[in-house]
């Protein structure tokens, strides 16, 4: 029998923090390396009031946490992202949107969702973003963090923006996309300038609304997933989620040059899967290359059966354990050849970012932890050129995130550089953010950074240089 207990994602590390601080001078284990200097910002949700029905872990305000780090020395700071709805929460000082396990809200005065600016981060032609995929971004400052407000590319704008955009480092463009559920089109594709214009928006055919969390780029395409994760709002008079995994429907990726329109896309056919985050993707030959997290469905807005409410082995759980895949796409023949790449469940893939979209010999992922809240306690090297990989473990009780690559600057090789993330330890009850040497994974971490507060487990983060903060 399962018992519904208190929302994991609002208990221990999950639970929100409500105090902003800046700390400078953190104690460090081990030694900074002199030429690691920069920003590691990591995003993620952090209610600043007790939610309204039942608390999706996607629900929480944004709240980035952010280790500026120069000459040896680390300062930290956390600050709320200062959004229209967090505002209007605050002078109200109360929740005034439920989430996304309780039905919409089409009269609520305010608007129907609030934009919480939680997930993920870019840094693009001189701004720093902090993302929702349902939404406009915000413009934040470094290194103080705050909050300069909503951006909208000078009004040009007219889709929302996905939290996972992609830079293509080699000629500064920088690709996004938008989806929606309500009325075609259903998905939105946009191009920016190396210096930052919004150069066009296109409609990409899609015969229903799916959730489409990321996507991939490589030097001459874009890569639109299009998987089973449907809404269909006829579902809801059957008395069914309008959310559902379609697991008889094929999962299809849609391949498009860069500078194309919806006429020049071809969709390919795979078996049914879910995908949050792709790793990389690039070409060989007549094929493109795709490498990504793959799950085998998704019950993950399934408001029949949340999150908290699953315990343990439950068989509904399993199909939405992730493992690395690798697709190849022939763009002459059109087959599809599929292979997983590890029998070790993981996710947040990220590569040296300074090489998406070209061929990567190294991926890293954070490994997941037994159970079914997501926790990671480790971070996995994978060569995708040998198939081998290699795994730095956090420790007993200890656990992290997404393994952010810093590159060392003027570095030649793929691997030179540092993996950052933060880490809380549950026995100890401290945070701290770890640096580990990207090409030594096995060796204990080059250093530690104690945090004087505890940050709770969230999303994505980035790396920006000092050059581009002075910029």
């Amino acid at each position: 029998m399962t018992t519904v207990t208190a929302n994991p994602y609002l208990a221990d590390n999950f639970a929100p923090v409500q105090t902003e601080i800046t700390a400078s001078d953190l104690p460090v284990i081990g030694e900074l390396p002199a030429s690691l200097s920069g920003m590691f910002v990591r995003n993620g949700p952090n209610p600043q009031f007790p939610p309204r029905g039942r608390y999706h872990w996607f629900d929480g305000d944004g709240m980035l946490h952010g280790l500026h780090i120069s000459n040896g020395k680390a300062t930290y700071r956390n600050r709320y992202i200062q959004t229209r709805g967090f505002k209007l929460e605050h002078e109200a000082g109360r929740a005034i949107w439920s989430g996304l396990l309780e039905p919409p809200q089409p009269d609520n005065p305010y608007g129907t969702f609030k934009n919480v600016a939680n997930t993920a981060l870019v840094w693009h032609a001189g701004r720093f973003l902090a993302l929702w995929e349902g939404g406009e971004p915000h413009a934040i400052e470094l290194p103080s963090l705050n909050t300069v407000g909503s951006y909208t590319y000078e009004g040009k704008l007219i889709s929302p923006f996905t939290a996972h955009p992609k830079v293509d480092a080699t000629t500064g463009e920088m690709m996004f996309f938008g989806y929606s559920f309500g009325r075609p089109p259903y998905l939105q594709y946009s191009v920016v300038s190396a210096q930052g214009e919004l150069l066009r928006t296109l409609p990409i055919d899609l015969p229903v609304g799916v959730m489409m969390h990321d996507f991939a780029i490589t030097e001459h395409y874009t890569i639109f997933l299009d998987l089973p994760l449907t809404f269909r709002p006829e579902r809801m008079q059957r008395g069914q989620p309008a959310f559902m995994f379609e697991s008889d429907s094929p999962s299809r990726f849609g391949i498009l040059p860069r500078h194309g329109d919806n006429s020049n896309i071809r969709w390919f056919e795979a078996p049914p899967c879910y995908i949050f985050h792709t790793l990389n993707a690039y070409e060989v030959g007549d094929e493109v290359v795709l490498v990504a997290c793959r799950m085998n469905g998704s019950t993950v807005l399934d408001a029949s059966a949340p999150p908290q409410e699953h315990e343990g082995d439950n068989p509904r759980l399993q199909s939405d354990i992730p493992y690395l895949h690798r697709w190849r796409f022939n763009l002459k023949t059109g087959a599809v050849q599929e292979e997983a790449l590890d029998d070790q469940a993981s996710e947040f893939p990220r590569v040296n970012e300074q090489r998406l979209g070209q061929s990567t010999r190294y991926g890293y992922t954070a490994r997941s932890a037994p159970g079914s809240i997501p926790k990671f306690d480790g971070l996995i090297k994978y060569d995708l050129e040998t198939g081998s990989s290699q795994t730095h473990e956090f420790g007993r009780g200890r656990y992290g995130g997404e393994g952010v690559f810093a590159p060392r600057p003027n570095a030649t090789a793929e691997d030179d550089g540092w993996l950052l993330t933060f880490v809380h330890d549950e026995v100890e009850k401290n945070s701290e953010l770890v640096v580990v040497d990207a090409s030594d994974m096995t060796a204990e971490p080059v250093a530690r950074i104690i945090i004087p507060q505890r940050v709770p487990y969230g999303f994505h983060g980035s790396w920006v240089g000092e050059a581009q903060i002075a910029g």
